[in-house]
């Protein structure tokens, strides 16, 4: 067992949390701070939650180095085990001096076996170890160190993320990817990581692409499309957040703000729904859970280089997003329910190069290439309504004349064929 830790410290409270200030040597820091990390469960969403180390570290690092008006704000950090303890140090003096002071001045021990990480102040971290390997002086300098104890419960861990987010949202804002990955009160966020890490098919590894790149300083980019090369993947996280808010209707999600934290109760109830739903929908889609459960390698029916248009739509993260967004506003307008959009997706043909899917690529010599922009993004929105559930005629003419403006040819679906669909009809 390691030597134990004695660490003189100002003790304080605030809501549920009791924290301590101490001071610790950048040497120790560098040494024994990790990042954040190990409050997930999926490996690839476990990255996530360091924050992405950025150019401003390197300014930070040269800071240090270069200037001897240096200093640094204070780091908050959890300590994991160790068994800690706290015991006041009582001083010998006036008691008109001293009152109130002996109970928050003391010395937090631990056992020596204590882990530390930075939930605040990364990108400091980095530069401190970083600067330390440049210049080992550096290593006697001192920094405010604000400690809180993490305790390894899934309370304890869900406590620890909402106090990473709250600090940073409060402080600056936060990535996308720190929220999907630690946020406890984004209750579409919390649903995609228990998706990820718990339904059978998505927590498959591999399954969800989770972050693109891990960069030369361990930069992070999240992952909002699936990459041609990828073996496993079907969705993104990015993309499977999004599909998981528009598939929230009539659930105790619906509508409420992301800032407040759903009831138990509530975040149980739309995890039943919403991720049969996600699955019906990849079902529904072209049979894609069935289709990928049998496969070993998916990336032939994601890019089909022998024969380009033969690949499965819905492996692209446009149609997944176009078909989304659709099927939540022909429900929020009660043009079909669930199930007759699911019938109705079914009948659809999802060989990428066949109508509608056709309005987002283009096959030219052999090679084909995805059109991702906003315009051809709601050419496929507004295609899909009229294959769903279209209104009226004149919106049939105004997605065909759309289809004609932006493609520059005629929709190979007549008029007449699409008016079968009408709501009314």
């Amino acid at each position: 067992m390691s030597n134990k830790t004695l660490i003189p410290a100002l003790k304080a409270k605030v809501g549920d949390w009791v924290y301590y200030i101490c001071v610790m040597k950048y040497a120790q820091v560098a040494k024994e701070v990790n990042f954040a990390y190990e409050l997930g469960g999926n490996d690839d969403l476990n990255s996530l939650i360091q924050r992405g180390i950025s150019e401003r570290t390197k300014e930070i690092t040269e800071y240090l180095l270069r200037s001897e008006h240096r200093f640094l704000g204070s780091l908050i950090v959890a300590a994991y085990g160790g068994d800690p303890h706290y015991m006041p140090v009582r001083m010998e003096d006036s008691e008109e001096y001293l009152r109130g002071l002996d109970k928050s001045f003391g010395v937090l021990t631990f056992d020596g076996g204590q882990q530390y990480f930075a939930l605040d102040g990364q990108h400091r971290l980095k530069a401190i170890k970083d600067a330390i390997k440049k210049d080992p002086e550096l290593g006697s300098e001192e920094i405010s160190v604000i400690l809180v104890s993490h305790y390894d419960t899934e309370e304890g861990k869900e406590k620890t993320r909402r106090l990473f987010t709250n600090i940073n949202k409060n402080a600056k804002s936060t990535t996308k990817s720190e929220n999907l990955a630690l946020d406890e009160d984004d209750g579409f966020a919390i649903i995609t990581r228990r998706l990820i890490n718990e339904d059978r098919f998505f927590s498959e590894e591999g399954r969800v692409s989770v972050f693109t790149k891990v960069g030369e300083h361990g930069e992070l980019s999240l992952a909002s499309s699936v990459r041609d090369s990828d073996k496993k993947g079907v969705t993104s996280i990015k993309q499977l957040y999004e599909i998981i808010k528009e598939l929230s209707f009539s659930t105790p999600l619906d509508g409420v703000s992301l800032s407040r934290r759903p009831t138990d109760d509530e975040l149980e109830e739309s995890y039943i729904i919403i991720s049969e739903r996600v699955s019906q929908l990849f079902e529904a889609c072209g049979s894609i859970i069935s289709k990928v459960q049998k496969m070993d390698d998916v990336r032939n029916i994601r890019k089909n280089k022998v024969n380009p248009g033969k690949e499965d739509a819905f492996m692209r993260g446009i149609v997944q997003r176009c078909v989304s967004e659709v099927v939540r506003q022909l429900i929020d307008q009660s043009s079909l329910t669930w199930d007759e959009i699911l019938t109705k997706l079914k009948s659809f043909n999802w060989e990428l190069g066949e109508v509608p899917w056709s309005s987002v690529c283009i096959i030219n010599e052999g090679k084909l290439k995805m059109q991702t922009s906003r315009e051809f993004t709601n050419l496929l929105n507004e295609l899909l309504i009229i294959h769903l559930a279209p209104s009226s005629k004149q919106q049939i003419k105004r997605a065909r004349k759309l289809y004609l403006e932006v493609k520059n040819q005629q929709y190979p679906i007549s008029q007449e064929e699409l008016e079968n669909a009408l709501i009314n009809s």
